[in-house]
């Protein structure tokens, strides 16, 4: 295996399924995607141009094709999506578990998605009903229903003979779920207790009180508690008590990686973006994005128009009026990105946001006097202007303060509105630092270095 291959098999099956598709050699192409795992298959055909998915997806044994859906993105699922029979569509995915079908069938549209859930065999359904109750970023929409439920007041023996019996147990099972005659959640039972416990001892006598769900839990908040306490899995809830259901490790993970790539678009403005989506929807949204930035450029450079007449007078105002705005950006930008983390993670809550603005200024004018001090040195020796040192420095401490007072507070605004402090955060601390430090060092500037 060459280094290329080491480093990354993914981007080595993409480059010889093109070449093997560009030189119709079907038998090839169909050797390299039986190597694959569902989920690299998914991978694969996102990074091919939309021309050649069809081909690709032609290529796939049809038993894994929900599969395969389940790992792909949804603006790539939707587009196969649209091309699919309902009925082919329900051999795909009667496999899968009740989530990832789930997944699927909300990426329809309604008269789609019923047609589909007709076209289904009753346990299916009923493995359906449960989930497609609760929004899609609860922890009822992330549950799967196919649990192994225990009464605590069995012994570990006939646990042990019952699950025999089942034959199998659902995948990704490290605990029994304890439930009452009511199927009241108590607790859980480790797989583990079934080996080095006594036979003849109950299961009421090894179960633990681990941590639950209620179905609607927002998805974050699963995250958060997996990540908190190292959990496989969780049992899920209803208001009642009564278990539904449990998540999974597996589909913790895609939250948080749908979380983090969504992170990395909104800093760009850009929403479920398939990476080879037509060039006209592609450029309509990023447009938008761009047009809000350009009201915003406009907004600075007509602050910069009313001073006009002292950067004729004075050139030098020119060459500083960059580092006043850049610096107050940075600043603003580290403030900012420690509110948004703060609030994504839930650690900013009302009794906290008081010490933060107070850390947060003070660190804004600490930082402020001391490169202000530094740059006015610089511009002191550079232009023998003692003045004009004297008056970048004063306009960079009030900069830095109001950045870091802006960088805390806009994410926590935003939020309030129902606004993603993640997409618009930055364009409008951008213009706010922009518009205060221009208008601050011209505005001394006219005042002080003017006659």
């Amino acid at each position: 295996m060459d280094d290329t291959t080491q480093q990354d098999p993914e981007l080595s099956a993409v480059d010889s399924l093109h070449e093997a598709l560009e030189q119709d050699d079907i038998e090839l192409a169909r050797d390299i995607v039986a190597t694959l795992h569902s989920s690299e298959i998914a991978d694969v055909i996102e990074s091919m141009p939309s021309r050649d998915r069809d081909n690709a997806w032609q290529l796939i044994d049809p038993e894994l094709e929900g599969d395969v859906l389940s790992h792909m993105q949804d603006a790539v699922r939707a587009e196969f999506l649209e091309q699919m029979h309902p009925d082919k569509l329900a051999d795909a995915t009667r496999n899968l578990d009740a989530d990832d079908v789930a997944d699927i069938l909300q990426d329809l549209p309604e008269d789609v998605a019923d047609t589909v859930l007709r076209s289904m065999d009753e346990q299916n359904l009923q493995r359906l009903s449960s989930i497609l109750t609760y929004p899609e970023d609860t922890a009822g929409g992330l549950m799967n229903i196919d649990v192994v439920s225990v009464r605590a007041d069995v012994s570990l023996d006939a646990v042990a003979r019952y699950l025999r019996l089942l034959g199998e147990i659902p995948a990704k099972t490290d605990n029994l779920m304890v439930v009452d005659r009511e199927n009241n959640y108590l607790g859980v039972l480790p797989l583990t207790e079934l080996l080095v416990r006594g036979p003849e001892t109950t299961v009421g006598a090894w179960m633990e009180e681990e941590a639950y769900l209620s179905a609607n839990t927002p998805k974050s908040e699963v995250a958060k508690l997996f990540e908190q306490r190292d959990l496989v899995s969780a049992a899920v809830i209803d208001d009642e008590g009564h278990l539904l259901g449990r998540i999974t490790i597996d589909d913790v993970v895609d939250v948080i990686q749908e979380a983090a790539e969504q992170a990395v678009r909104s800093m760009a403005g850009l929403g479920e973006d398939d990476m080879f989506s037509p060039v006209f929807v592609t450029t309509k949204r990023r447009a938008i994005w761009l047009g809000i930035n350009l009201l915003t450029a406009f907004l600075a450079s007509w602050v910069i128009g009313r001073f006009e007449d002292t950067i004729h007078e004075l050139v030098a105002l020119a060459v500083l009026m960059p580092v006043v705005a850049g610096m107050g950006g940075i600043a603003g930008s580290q403030t900012l990105t420690i509110a948004i983390r703060g609030i994504a993670l839930g650690q900013i809550v009302k009794t906290n946001i008081k010490p933060l603005l107070i850390k947060e200024l003070t660190v804004g004018t600490l930082n402020g006097i001391l490169w202000s001090c530094v740059v006015a040195t610089i511009v002191i020796l550079w232009f023998d202007n003692l003045f004009l040192g004297l008056v970048i420095g004063v306009s960079m401490v009030i900069n830095l303060i109001i950045a870091a007072l802006a960088g805390a507070l806009i994410p926590l605004v935003l939020k309030r509105f129902g606004i993603d402090p993640a997409i618009a955060g930055g364009v409008i601390l951008t213009t706010i630092t922009d518009v205060v430090g221009f208008m601050t060092f011209l505005g001394l500037a006219t005042i002080f270095l003017v006659a």
